[in-house]
């Protein structure tokens, strides 16, 4: 199955606006993707208005947040069921440090429902460390019913590489998330202690417009779902 597992709606204020659930559904379709995840910044209030949207058209969908650590790293906390990234809200909240978004400077962070009509508005600014250590982030997502994918893993900021310098070895992710098969290779090659065939591999767009949206490129089997979400399909 083609999947990209890590996008942001128009609820994320670094995305654009015509990031929302329907255009985000339909254009997975367009595009020859048969499985996704919505990952906004530290929020899953976007989720159920996608879901449903998604069930609609007969789009497969996991369901998503990137968090951002208090070291500044991104994690993407992947579950099999709607309710359990819900769930993961209210802990989210709890480590929330409440500063106010400016949409001038940082951008809109809308709420829609399934008819793509805005229901809310975010005011907490989402793109913020929360007052959370990684571990203590994995931790959240596992003990929500979730899985933790450490997120963009080389880029220059907000990575784990780049914010810690290494990808700890004692850190119990589910998962590692490049941009590249090169970039694969690096981490294999600087982390001796990552192993190729234990370790499962992502590579996902990121998308914070629709245009930038994974092409039918990369593939997850049934068989890797089954491992890491159970009978979800």
């Amino acid at each position: 199955m083609f999947y990209d597992f890590h996008m942001h709606s128009c609820l994320s204020p670094c995305a654009e606006d015509e990031m929302t659930p329907n255009n985000i559904c339909n254009m997975a379709l367009i595009k020859g993707l048969d499985i996704i995840a919505v990952t906004d910044h530290n929020s899953t209030r976007q989720l159920r208005s996608i879901s449903e949207v998604a069930g609609e058209i007969g789009l497969k969908m996991l369901y998503g947040t990137e968090l951002e650590s208090s070291e500044e790293v991104h994690c993407l906390g992947i579950f099999a069921k709607l309710e359990d990234a819900e769930s993961l809200q209210e802990w989210i909240d709890s480590k929330m440090p409440n500063i106010p978004n400016r949409p001038d400077y940082f951008g809109n962070q809308l709420l829609m429902d399934s008819q793509d009509e805005v229901t809310g508005i975010e005011d907490r600014l989402l793109i913020v460390s929360l007052t959370a250590d990684l571990a203590e982030c994995v931790d959240a997502i596992h003990s929500h019913g979730g899985k933790a994918i450490l997120a963009h893993v080389l880029d220059r900021a907000n990575s784990v590489t780049h914010q810690l310098g290494f990808i700890p070895m004692d850190l119990s992710y589910d998962g590692l998330e490049v941009k590249t098969l090169e970039q694969k290779q690096r981490v294999l090659k600087s982390h001796p202690w990552i192993k190729e065939d234990s370790t499962f591999w992502f590579i996902d767009s990121d998308a914070h417009r629709l245009i930038d949206m994974s092409e039918p490129e990369n593939v997850i089997t049934h068989d890797v779902i089954r491992k890491l979400w159970g009978d979800v399909l």
